[in-house]
């Protein structure tokens, strides 16, 4: 596909030409997409776009087989990632996270409706799986004030409406987050709402081809906007000019700059902010002769998330043997967590075969072994043995899974930490990791 990309440098402005991700090359594409910078490096790694046509039908397909297995009349969205997936529509993203103004109900026999922002339908007209655009999902008290139960109540008579229709009149409905009067009139119009999050949560466990090559882009993208982070960050602290800030800003910019999305946290820190984990970057200056760790928790090219991490040593002097025999044990808690990832192998047996840090790494070791992830961090969350709660996380793994394992070696009572973390497909014989940005030689004592 990128080969017809190749052969056309210059935006053309008419709307018969494609992108090599099939979408219209006419510099006005309505949904989000990746800039001319990142198809250019895409075609130089010899990357393949996803047909992102095929991709909306294989999700689209796969949630509704998921609707049907469940016996649902429907399943109602309000969570605006699980929306993304649905319809590959976006509409202020972080904005509607803590006001849920959009809404999608998927019917059993696949008919889409999508509640937009008002004076906004157009946003996912592009997609001709969604079926209809409606307005008035917004039940939030800023947006409803004291008469938001009435708009619910109008609310769920249109959705019961559309299951009467679309679902067979089965009123089990599946819904994944909603606000109380939503919830409360939906009971009322006679549904029995029942847990959306574990439908969706394993429907996007499992990525297909073009989600898979959509990763393959979007990781490409984040490495290349996480090198730009640490040029800036190698010629800017020896200075005494950068702050953690300044650095993590570096990251944000070049997502950006390639069509990424946002950066769900701010975990970059320096030299003793490293430890205990989980500071979030400030405008402390970086000093030279110390340890810059992040996490970069970013939604980039085509809403896919790249949760990758790493930690440099920045300065004149070499680092400590301490600092260098951390990042050792944190190579080694990846390649051994790693090396036990193949189809068929269960969560639990992940658990209990893991690799054990040693006691002084225990008690701020992270908060979990390895997690899913695709359009954020996504089920399943594989657990160490002293955090494992029994039948929560009973399954195995399959092809097409996508997790990223995670290492922190931060010592109780020390200075520094070392984080790292990688994101690796599930094959068919085996896994893949996905991650291709080196570990910082010096502290690997090269």
């Amino acid at each position: 596909m990128l080969q017809h990309f190749r052969d056309r440098r210059k935006i053309d402005p008419t709307r018969d030409e494609a992108l090599a991700d099939g979408t219209p090359n006419d510099a006005d594409r309505v949904e989000i997409g990746p800039t001319a910078l990142a198809f250019r490096e895409w075609d130089a790694a010899g990357l393949t776009a996803p047909d992102l046509a095929r991709m909306r039908w294989y999700r689209w397909e796969r949630l509704t087989q998921h609707v049907v297995a469940r016996d649902f009349g429907a399943l109602l969205m309000f969570d605006p990632l699980n929306i993304r997936y649905a319809t590959d529509s976006t509409n202020m993203q972080l904005w509607n996270t803590h006001n849920l103004f959009r809404a999608v109900l998927l019917c059993a026999d696949g008919h889409m409706v999508i509640w937009d922002y008002k004076s906004a339908p157009f946003l996912s007209e592009f997609n001709p799986l969604v079926r209809e655009r409606r307005s008035g999902a917004d039940l939030f008290y800023f947006d409803r004030g004291d008469k938001v139960g009435d708009a619910a109540t109008r609310f769920a008579a249109e959705v019961r409406d559309l299951v009467r229709e679309h679902g067979g009149g089965n009123m089990r409905l599946a819904v994944d987050k909603i606000m109380l009067h939503g919830l409360r009139a939906l009971e009322a119009a006679g549904f029995q709402v029942s847990d959306g999050e574990e439908l969706t949560e394993k429907a996007r466990s499992i990525k297909g081809p073009d989600e898979i090559l959509a990763m393959r882009c979007a990781s490409l993208a984040c490495e290349n906007a996480v090198a730009a982070m640490e040029a800036a960050a190698r010629l800017g602290v020896p200075q005494g000019t950068m702050s953690e800030d300044d650095i993590w800003a570096v990251l944000h910019a070049e997502n950006i700059r390639r069509g990424g999305e946002w950066i769900e946290t701010r975990l970059l820190t320096s030299g003793p902010r490293t430890n205990p984990w989980f500071q979030e970057c400030g405008p402390r200056v970086v000093q030279n002769n110390e340890i810059v760790a992040f996490d970069t928790d970013l939604v980039g090219s085509y809403g896919i998330c790249v949760d990758i991490s790493r930690t440099w040593w920045i300065g004149d002097n070499a680092p400590r043997v301490d600092m260098v025999d951390a990042m050792k044990l944190a190579r080694e808690h990846i390649d051994h967590n790693m090396a036990m990832l193949k189809p068929g192998v269960a969560f639990r047996d992940l658990v209990m075969n893991g690799h054990r840090l040693p006691e002084n790494c225990q008690k701020q070791k992270y908060g979990l072994m390895m997690h899913g992830v695709g359009l954020c961090d996504e089920w399943p969350l594989i657990a160490y043995p002293d955090q494992y709660v029994e039948g929560a996380f009973e399954d195995h793994l399959q092809p097409g899974m996508v997790l990223c394992v995670e290492a922190l070696i931060s010592p109780e009572g020390g200075d520094f930490s070392i984080k790292l973390e990688d994101q690796v497909l599930i094959t068919d014989t085996g896994h893949e990791n996905l991650t291709r940005y080196p570990f910082d030689a010096r502290l690997m004592g090269n």
